[in-house]
């Protein structure tokens, strides 16, 4: 029997990592089980973000975050940029990726936009996030 989830909205980003071997292997560990700070994860949820992956290929990473429907990409990210530790998150993540260390997270992580999903039968755009019955 199928699994039955609730409607959700999907949003797909991009950051690229310093091309660095050593500083990948380490933002790997930072993200294994249990490695991100217990505050974020909480904070995350508290916002609306349901489930989050991430994915790596060479220093380029995706990531794939899950949220509520009524999820605002750009009001609810911003909420959460504000919730106990999230700028030192930030900032510690920061140093691995190939940006300035001062930007947001919205800064970093560039929406991208899905081109093909099998069975497609609507657009939308990026910032919207993507329904999923």
């Amino acid at each position: 029997m199928p699994t039955v989830h609730p409607p959700f909205k999907r949003y797909c980003k991009t950051l690229q990592l310093k091309n660095d071997p050593d500083l990948i292997r380490e933002y790997k560990k930072i993200h294994e089980n249990g490695g991100i700070w217990p505050e974020v994860g909480k904070s995350m949820k508290q916002v609306g973000i349901l489930d989050m992956e991430l994915y790596l290929h060479g220093h380029t990473l995706f990531m794939i975050m899950d949220t509520v429907p009524e999820f605002d990409h750009d009001r609810d990210l911003a909420r959460l940029g504000q919730l106990p530790r999230q700028a030192e998150w930030e900032a510690f993540a920061g140093r691995f990726q190939q940006s300035d260390p001062s930007s947001s997270a919205k800064e970093k992580w560039q929406l991208m936009e899905r081109i093909f999903e099998m069975d497609q039968t609507t657009d939308y755009p990026a910032i919207e996030g993507q329904l999923k019955p």
